[in-house]
């Protein structure tokens, strides 16, 4: 697997994860505390962890075969 690919592979899970925590958090807040706040500090560790972790795993299963 080349860098370019596995750099690719990152920002999607990246923009994918941010997106989606995103929106969770402020959904969350909407509802039990009645603020309209997007939690950025949650959603950019989540994103960097599990775009990290994922394209590992990707890496992985690409070698394995």
């Amino acid at each position: 697997m080349n860098i370019k690919r596995l750099l690719v592979d990152f920002v999607i899970v990246f923009v994918v994860t941010l997106l989606v925590t995103a929106i969770v958090t402020l959904l969350w807040n909407l509802a039990f505390h009645r603020a309209s706040i997007i939690d950025w500090g949650t959603s950019f560790r989540f994103a960097i962890i599990l775009g990290i972790i994922l394209t590992w795993i990707e890496t992985r299963r690409s070698k394995a075969k």
